[in-house]
């Protein structure tokens, strides 16, 4: 048996550029990103958003500032219900449906969980928030 040639490989870390998402402006904590307010650029970000389509509509969790990649923690839905705002209490069990009003305790999106204060007996409890603003209470 012989050996002919020797091939040698050898693997380097590459650094990949990719497009990422930056502001064109500040946009600051809870303000609603539009198209004007974004740009692509080429650049490298751990956890940066690359389609600017993942980002219109959505709310800003914390300042953006220009030229910065956005994160994808810093941006959610657009929350439907504000500290202080009067919302409707609703309990559904079986075909019993009771619905009172509140005051909201947090702030939050469809689907997060927040407190709320039942006004009619001042106690506080957790719940849900509907698609439609309304707090479903378990």
């Amino acid at each position: 048996m012989r050996v002919v040639g020797f091939i040698s490989l050898w693997l380097l870390p590459v650094a990949a550029f990719a497009d990422i998402v930056v502001p064109t402006r500040t946009i600051r904590a809870k303000e609603i990103i539009e198209s004007a307010d974004i740009q692509v650029k080429s650049g490298e970000a751990s956890g940066a958003v690359s389609d600017p389509a993942d980002l219109i509509g959505q709310e800003a969790k914390t300042a953006l500032y220009p030229g910065r990649p956005i994160l994808k923690a810093s941006v959610g839905p657009p929350a439907l219900v504000d500290r202080n705002d009067l919302v409707t209490l609703v309990f559904v069990k079986g075909g019993l449906s009771i619905a009172v009003e509140g005051r909201a305790l947090g702030r939050g999106a469809a689907g997060d969980r927040i407190r709320v204060m039942n006004l009619s007996s001042r106690t506080t409890v957790t719940g849900k928030i509907r698609p439609d603003g309304q707090i479903e209470v378990f």
